[in-house]
Formats: C-alpha cells, sequence, structure tokens
C-alpha cells in the first residue's frame, strides 16, 4: 500500500455556509445553522472543537466556543437574528492535537422579512380588461421616486401573483428566470431579496416590473387543461427600502399610485410559448420621465401575507449558451436547427428584416422521419413567435416560458440563417454541482451524462417528470426513485426541502400525498403506492445524504400521515389493496396503451412500499428521539413483513408475481424471513434476468432496485450484464439510438426511428436514470456509510468489461473518491477522503478490510478478474468499437458513406432487417484491420 498526503499540514477552512443556500441574503430563518469544511494535508484529521464569533457593523458582539466533532448544519449559538438585520460570521477549528486553524473569511448574512407586519406593500393588479379564458398579453407596471443623497444600502423584497422580472433605472434586477417559481402558493409564494444599492440614482428614479401568467394561471395539466388554478387576477407585492447615511429610511411600495399597461408581450405561456411583438415595446417605461399618463390604475388585492416565504434553495437562472451543429432542410424543405443535445430553456436569435415579419419558432426532442417530432407535446404547442421592430438588428429570447427540444423548426426567418444567429439558452434552478462518473465504457459515460442532463431540465424550480409536452408535473413517483442520485449529483436538499414543504402542505387530512406536488390534478389525492411513498423515503434520504436532521423533524409529522393513511385502507390483514394503482409504471411488457399493465401484481409492490415505509418511520423517529413513535412504526414494519411473507412468499422463497419487480421488492426491501427464502430468491430474480436475455424488464418501481437486488446476492456479474446490455429495452439502448437525456419508456424510439405510439412518450424523463446510484456506489464504490457521509464506504465491485470507473462526490464534509484501474495483472485503486470523517475500503479481490482516516491513499496489487471479466463477449467488445466513434453523427457519416441508401432524412435507419447503427457500422467497417482490432481487445482482456 501506498499512502500520500498533500504538502501541507496547515488546516484551513476551506467552504463556510449556512443552511443549504449558496446566496445569504433575505434568509427565512433566524437561528440559521452552519457547515464548514476543513482542508488539511494531515491524514486522519478530526476536529475537536469549533469557535464562531459574531460581528454586527464590524465590531465583534460574541464569541462563543464549542467542544464538538460536529461541522454540519451545527445550531446558532447566539442571539435570534430579526426581520432585516445583517451580521457576519467567522469560524475556526481545533484538531484532535490542539492545533487550531485560521480564521474562516467572514460569512455575511441577512435576514429578510420574516413577520406579515414588516409588509406596508400590497397586491396591486392593473385595472386592465382581459379574457382569462386564453393567454392575455403582458402586463407593465411603474412607478417614479425621488432618491436623496447618501444612500447607504437598498433593499428590493418583491414577488407576484404570476412570473415576474423587475427593472429600476432601465436595468434588470437579478438575474432569475420565471420568478418567484411554483408552489403551493394558497399556502406558500416565495418572495426575493435583491441588492439594488447600486442601481439607484440621486433624484428621480423609476422601477417597473413585467407580469406573466406562469403557473399562477397559465394552462396546466393534461389536454387543453384548465387555466386560473390559482387565481384569475396578475399582481405585484414589491417593497423598496432605502437605507440613508444618516439612519433614515424610505419606503417605495406597491399601491395605487403605480400605473399599468401591456406591452410587446401578447401572450407566455408554459406549454404553449411567448408571442412577441417588438413594435408594441415602450422604449424607457422603467427610467424616470417616461410618460405614463396614458396608462391604467391599479387596484389593491388583499392577500394573506402569512404565506410568504423565503426561498431554501436557489432559484432559476439562465445556465448555459449551446451553439447549433447544424442547420439544414427537412425533406419537406422547412428549417431545422439540431443542437445536438437535448436541453430545456428556449432560443435567443439575433435578426435584421423588416417591421412586421414575424419568425416562428417551434420546438422538440427529436426528428421522425426528418420532420419535427412534436406528437409527443400531446396539446403542448411550444411555439414562440417574433414580431420584428425593423429599424435596427435585433436581438430576441422569451421571458416567460421554456421549452424542452433539441431541433428547433424556424419559419419566416429573412435571409439565411446562420449558427452563428442563434443559441440554445439552458435554463434550470442554479444548483451546486456535487458529484461526477466516469468509466473505460464510452456509452455508460454517455448514459451518466444523460442522467445529468435529465436532472437538470426537469430541475427548473421543482422536480418534474417531464418539460416539453402539457403537463410538466411535480410527479411524486418519479423524484422518489431519484432522489438518491439527485443527492449525489447536485446539492439538492435546499430544492427538495422546499418541495417537501409543499407535499406536507398539499397532504389530506386522511395523510394521502397527492400524485403531483404542487397538486393541480382535480382527482389526484387517490393514495398511490411509490408515489406517495415520497413523503418517507425522499426526507430520509436526504438525511442520509446530507446528515439534515431538521428535515426529519419538519417532515415527521407527514411521514407519520403517510403511513397512518396506508395502515388505515390496508386494515387488519395488513395488505394493501385497492382498485387501482400505478404499480411498476411503464413495465417494458405493458402495451403502449396501457402503461400501468405490469407483471408484478399492484398489491405486492404496495404491500412492500407499506413496509418499507413503516420501517422508515421508525427509524426516523429513533433519531429524532420519539422512541413512542419508534417502537410503534418499527413493530407495525414487522407485522407488515409478516402478512408480506404469509400472503405472496412461498416457503422456498418464490414470490407471487414470480417477476423481477417483485424479486427486487423482496430483496432490497427485506421481506424474505429466512436466509433459504433469499437464496431461492436471488437465484429466481438471476434466472429472470437471463431468461429475458439481460434485457431490462422492470418498470419504474423495479428498475432502480433490480441491480441492487443482484448484487445483494451476489449475483454481480448479472446485474453488469444489465447494465451493459445494448438491445431494447435496456439503459445502453437509447444511448445507442443517439439520446442525450433519459428516456420515460425504454423504447420512446422505435429501433426503425419512429416514435412509440404511446401518449406516454417523454424523451427527457429521469426516473429510469436512478440507475446512476448504483454507477456511483457499487460501480465505483463511493457510498455514504453514516448520515451526511461522515463516515464513507469505498467497495467497489468490478465487472462487465470495465477497466477502470471513477465516481467523486463534494460530500458535507468535503471533496471524496474512489477511483479504480485494471491494468495487466494489477489493479490500481485510489481513493479520498474529507478531513473530519473516516472510512472502511474493502479491496477488490482481495477482500481485505481496512478502517482509514482522512487523507489520500493509493494501492497496487495483482488482480484475477473472474472470468467473466476475462473475457469480453463479441458484443461488448462492438460497443467499445462503437464507442471509439466520436459521435453519433460520425457514425451516421460513415453509414452514408457506405450505405447511403439506409440512412433516412432524419438520421434513421430503413431496409435493414432492423439493424441499429452500430450494427451497420461494424458490417460496414469489418475486414482485416477491424477483425485485428477486435482480437487485439479480446487479446488484452485474456491477458489480465
Amino acid at each position: 500500500m501506498m499512502q500520500s498526503t498533500t504538502s501541507s499540514n496547515a488546516v484551513t477552512i476551506e467552504t463556510f455556509r449556512l443552511e443549504h443556500l449558496q446566496e445569504t441574503l433575505g434568509i427565512g430563518t433566524p437561528r440559521p445553522r452552519l457547515s464548514w469544511t476543513v482542508l488539511t494535508g494531515q491524514q486522519n484529521w478530526l476536529q475537536s472543537a469549533y469557535e464562531l464569533e459574531l460581528y454586527k457593523n464590524n465590531a465583534l458582539l460574541e464569541t462563543q466556543k464549542i467542544n464538538s466533532s460536529e461541522s454540519v448544519l451545527v445550531p446558532w449559538v447566539f442571539q435570534d437574528l430579526q426581520s432585516r438585520e445583517s451580521v457576519s460570521v467567522r469560524v475556526r477549528v481545533w484538531g484532535e492535537d490542539q492545533q487550531v486553524s485560521d480564521w474562516s473569511e467572514p460569512l455575511t448574512l441577512e435576514l429578510g422579512l420574516t413577520e406579515p407586519d414588516d409588509w406596508t406593500a400590497h397586491f396591486v393588479s392593473p385595472k386592465i380588461p382581459e379574457d382569462i379564458s386564453k393567454p392575455e398579453p403582458a402586463k407593465l407596471l411603474r412607478r417614479e421616486f425621488a432618491v436623496r443623497q447618501g444612500v447607504k444600502r437598498a433593499r428590493l423584497y418583491v414577488t407576484a401573483l404570476g412570473v415576474f422580472e423587475t427593472e429600476i433605472n432601465g436595468t434588470r434586477v437579478g438575474n432569475h428566470v420565471l420568478a418567484p417559481g411554483w408552489t403551493s402558493y394558497f399556502h406558500r409564494l416565495r418572495y426575493q431579496t435583491f441588492d439594488v444599492t447600486h442601481q439607484l440614482l440621486e433624484g428621480q428614479n423609476a422601477i417597473g416590473a413585467t407580469l406573466g401568467d406562469g403557473w399562477f394561471r397559465g394552462r396546466l395539466g393534461f389536454g387543453s387543461g384548465n387555466r386560473n388554478k390559482y387565481g384569475t387576477r396578475l399582481a405585484l407585492l414589491a417593497q423598496l427600502e432605502i437605507e440613508y447615511t444618516d439612519g433614515s429610511i424610505e419606503r417605495v411600495v406597491t399601491d395605487e399610485n403605480w400605473r399599468a399597461a401591456t406591452g410587446a408581450i401578447l401572450a407566455s405561456d408554459i406549454y404553449d410559448g411567448e408571442t412577441y411583438d417588438a413594435r408594441l415595446e415602450h422604449a424607457g417605461w422603467t427610467k424616470a420621465g417616461f410618460d405614463d399618463a396614458a396608462w391604467s390604475h391599479v387596484e389593491i388585492l388583499e392577500r394573506d401575507l402569512t404565506t410568504l416565504i423565503s426561498p431554501s434553495g436557489p432559484p432559476v437562472r439562465r445556465i448555459q449558451e449551446i451553439a447549433p451543429v447544424n442547420i439544414f432542410k427537412s425533406p419537406s424543405g422547412k428549417t431545422l436547427v439540431d443542437f445536438g443535445q437535448n436541453l430545456v430553456g428556449f432560443a435567443r436569435f439575433t435578426v435584421s428584416g423588416n417591421a412586421g415579419q414575424t419568425i416562428t419558432l417551434r420546438h422538440a426532442e427529436v426528428l421522425e422521419h426528418g420532420e419535427l417530432g412534436t406528437r409527443p407535446l400531446r396539446h403542448a404547442a411550444a411555439t414562440d413567435r417574433y414580431i420584428l421592430r425593423g429599424d435596427q438588428t435585433e436581438t430576441w429570447q422569451p421571458k416567460f416560458t421554456f421549452h424542452g427540444f433539441q431541433y428547433l423548426e424556424i419559419e419566416g426567418y429573412p435571409g439565411e440563417l446562420k449558427p452563428e444567429h442563434i443559441k440554445a439558452i439552458v435554463c434550470h434552478s442554479d444548483l451546486e454541482r456535487r458529484g461526477w462518473f466516469e468509466c473505460s465504457n464510452p456509452l455508460v459515460n454517455r448514459l451518466h451524462e444523460n442522467v445529468v442532463w435529465s436532472m437538470r431540465g426537469n430541475f427548473l424550480d421543482l422536480p418534474t417528470d417531464c418539460p416539453q409536452r402539457d403537463e410538466r408535473l411535480g410527479w411524486t413517483g418519479d423524484i422518489q426513485v431519484f432522489t438518491p442520485t439527485a443527492s449525489f449529483l447536485y446539492d439538492s436538499a435546499g430544492f427538495l426541502e422546499s418541495w417537501l414543504a409543499d407535499l406536507k402542505a398539499e397532504q389530506t387530512e386522511t395523510g394521502a400525498v397527492p400524485f403531483t406536488i404542487p397538486n393541480i390534478l382535480e382527482n389526484g389525492t387517490t393514495p398511490m403506492t411509490a408515489w406517495g411513498d415520497a413523503a418517507t423515503i425522499v426526507p430520509w434520504v436526504l438525511y442520509q445524504r446530507y446528515g439534515d436532521v431538521g428535515i426529519l423533524e419538519r417532515q415527521f409529522d407527514s411521514m407519520k400521515a403517510w403511513v397512518d393513511c396506508i395502515d388505515t385502507l390496508a386494515g387488519d390483514t395488513h395488505v394493501w389493496d385497492q382498485s387501482f394503482q400505478f404499480g411498476d409504471w411503464l413495465d417494458p411488457s405493458a402495451p403502449p396503451e396501457d402503461p400501468a399493465a405490469a407483471k408484478t401484481q399492484p398489491v405486492v409492490v404496495a404491500t412492500a412500499y407499506f413496509a418499507r415505509s413503516s420501517e422508515i418511520v421508525g427509524l426516523a423517529a429513533t433519531v429524532l428521539g420519539r422512541n413512542e413513535d419508534a417502537k410503534k412504526y418499527t413493530d407495525l414494519a414487522a407485522t407488515i413483513r409478516e402478512a408480506f411473507a404469509s400472503q405472496f412468499v412461498t416457503p422456498n422463497g418464490l414470490v407471487i408475481s414470480d417477476a423481477t419487480t417483485a424479486y427486487s421488492l423482496a430483496l432490497e426491501f427485506h421481506l424474505l424471513p429466512t436466509q433459504a427464502q433469499r437464496v431461492t430468491a436471488g437465484e429466481r430474480l438471476t434466472k429472470l434476468a437471463r431468461e429475458a436475455g439481460y434485457r431490462i424488464s422492470t418498470g419504474f418501481v423495479g428498475t432502480p432496485l433490480i441491480c441492487d437486488a443482484l448484487c445483494s446476492v451476489g449475483a454481480y456479474d448479472t446485474a453488469y450484464k444489465l447494465l451493459m446490455q445494448r438491445d431494447c429495452p435496456s439503459w445502453l439502448y437509447p444511448v445507442t439510438m443517439g439520446a442525450t437525456t433519459i428516456w420515460e419508456r425504454w423504447d420512446s424510439m422505435l429501433p426503425d426511428g419512429s416514435i412509440n405510439p404511446g401518449e406516454m412518450t417523454s424523451f427527457n424523463h429521469y426516473a429510469l436514470g436512478a440507475v446512476a446510484d448504483w454507477l456511483h456506489r457499487t460501480v465505483a464504490g463511493l457510498a455514504p456509510a453514516a448520515p451526511g457521509y461522515k463516515k464513507i464506504s469505498i467497495r467497489p465491485q468490478i465487472g462487465g468489461g470495465l477497466t477502470s470507473a471513477s465516481a467523486k462526490h463534494i460530500t458535507p464534509y468535503g471533496m471524496a473518491q474512489s477511483s479504480w484501474k485494471l491494468e495487466v495483472g494489477n489493479l490500481q485503486l485510489e481513493v479520498v477522503i474529507p478531513a473530519n470523517t473516516t472510512a472502511t475500503v474493502v479491496l477488490p479481490g482481495d477482500g481485505k478490510t481496512l478502517e482509514i482516516g482522512s487523507g489520500m491513499y493509493s494501492w497496487e496489487y495483482p488482480f484475477t478478474p473472474s472470468s467473466a471479466q476475462q473475457k469480453l463477449t463479441l458484443e461488448s467488445t462492438l460497443g467499445d468499437l462503437y464507442g471509439d466513434l466520436e459521435t453519433h453523427s460520425q457514425v451516421l457519416a460513415l453509414v452514408r458513406e457506405f450505405e447511403p441508401n439506409s440512412v433516412t432524412n432524419d438520421g434513421g435507419l430503413r431496409g435493414n432487417g432492423g439493424m441499429t447503427i452500430r450494427e451497420l457500422t461494424f458490417m460496414m467497417q469489418t475486414g482485416k484491420s477491424m477483425l485485428e482490432k477486435i482480437q487485439n481487445i479480446l487479446d488484452k482482456q485474456n491477458s489480465l
């Protein structure tokens, strides 16, 4: 074993933050918890104490030293903060050797308006006639005000019924998109806090806001949907507070003195897009001196201000620009733009042309037969329109809509559209990236990248199912299975904390959890297994991954209510059976028209989850010190497990339904009473996977569990074969078809390039990407062994023909990493463990278990792979060769060169007996050099 450390033994505070927030202006809690990470070259460093200092106006107010090893979400030790109060905190730490670190950089934080009485502003709504049965023009509201000399600081507290953007003196305030976002508006409405000190001018000033329908009163739901779900009137609430150096404070608030009009946004809708007529712009309307005499008045809307909250997670922002990879003509002559990546956001373009010229942009995720594939959008128009002003070069992007798309169809663009004229703007909640994975197989790497992109596209203010069609809802079942992956890839705690608060608010009196949060479905509150279980599983996963006991405290009543609800429905039998369940949704054997027709009986799924959620509530109660609840729900879970075994498990371990999902549930949720039954169930699960040709046979419920279930009974080789399968249904089939996100269906795109005829056919759905968590924990071998990664598990399992894998994750304590590499006769394992944590390392092949502290470690030793590892199948080899080709477009180019009649205009294949591009490519390239390359790969693997 070789050990190495960084050159410096100094101890420094690397990061210092509060709660799960990246931004500390306008926070909502008077006692924010604090976290820090330590950077040091010392191995085995553990904290023994920390000291906090509190400053206000650069003066030290208080110091507190605490003997504790805790450094994650430690309690606030000072007096409660008050509304608007601004303070700075810094920290230093002692190691067990009593060496003290330097002080951290100060962390400045400022409370927002925490009490309803802090608001003197009122919601105001324009007095403009409207037809609320359809999208209406966006509303402009403005007011002028005077500013004296000597401004010390200025804060704008603002929100809206609808979505908004604000400007002061012609300059945009902040960079949020679709603020204030979507929450359960009747219960919780976010407001934003902005520092606008430097936007104010001495003398006359102006403030303006643009309001769009957004989720508040725009179309939501399926089909034609429903409008005005939360109200019929758009309204603005704004409070600008100006503090002067003499100590005086002036407030500019929304009241009857504001003026309103409509402008260039003729319509804006989440599903249908935005229409903008640049000829109707009001030049300079957010600057002082603008003539608003012809504008309308506003009126006050009464609204309960106790629902106002500050955000617990980051806002939606414009995150990235992507240039087109191709601009071309469709078979029908339409101009199409391909951005090379299925993304969420909108297009920004630059144009010169005549006044009144209309440019129309239609969005879609895929092409079908060379044309825009819009059928999966269902009733979402996903169309933006821009009408030129005509007097100069114009650049435009929509304000109040977003689309899921890789392709654009552009109509009416004057002249030739060139790549420099247009960009795709990626939008999502501005989460901090925390986790990465890569391995030696490029297809698996692309799969993982697809998971990342699907999370990015669907974490737009709340965790949605899909971002493109007439849905885009916060489905509970999807995030229930995906939370472990989300928590690894990004800092999702604050984001999901907000969503869980809405779940709790929307829960019915009986404890039922709606299908979607926020709930806008009329019949969406029927208790549904695996969906409603988000109430227990999501907070428990967040506790495990972030060490946040506060999330359990806030959600515990909700968690209990859900289990109590199911306990009532199940009755004395403790078997939960009802008329309809989503069950193992989108089992690949289900017909397109009936996605709930799974092999595993719904009652098996429901009772298994009933046991799991009861167990979680018992565990959470133990963490919280609620001993009576801990015993009650732990005993309930044991009773349900007995009922499950009695009702659904034979004495030798076969499970009713005899399906892969049924066995995966039974194994992973510990529903089999004896070891002998586990052995039989594991053997049967392995056999079913083999009989399916190692193709996927699970839906939304079974897919996140099956690889772990196989590994739990030692069938690692079978789990790897499922991962590496390229034929449909499989995780890699979409990759071979050019997917850049995770699909809703295993076969959303059929092998002939046509779109699956089912209505549930999204090309950006993260649920089936939950396998990424298994890649992190098992393939690379990096997992938490205690809440918040206070203890880390390093236990990679080598297989699948992989020669290397690596995962790194910024834990609450700092960066952790597990990387392994197979070379001729040897295995190299490199590990990074952050300060103030420990780890258990199980060396692959060696079997030796080591307990280590923080630091950097490296092991290299002889390694003899299993026979399955030694011999790559021809299919795996072909997959590697496919991966050698840099892009899907390169493969198509080769196909076009050798078999030009095989390629359709949309990049699909025709007349080849269902062969994939990969297979065609191999056939075209097969020759002496290719055969030699295959033999060399096989020889190299066998030499291991």
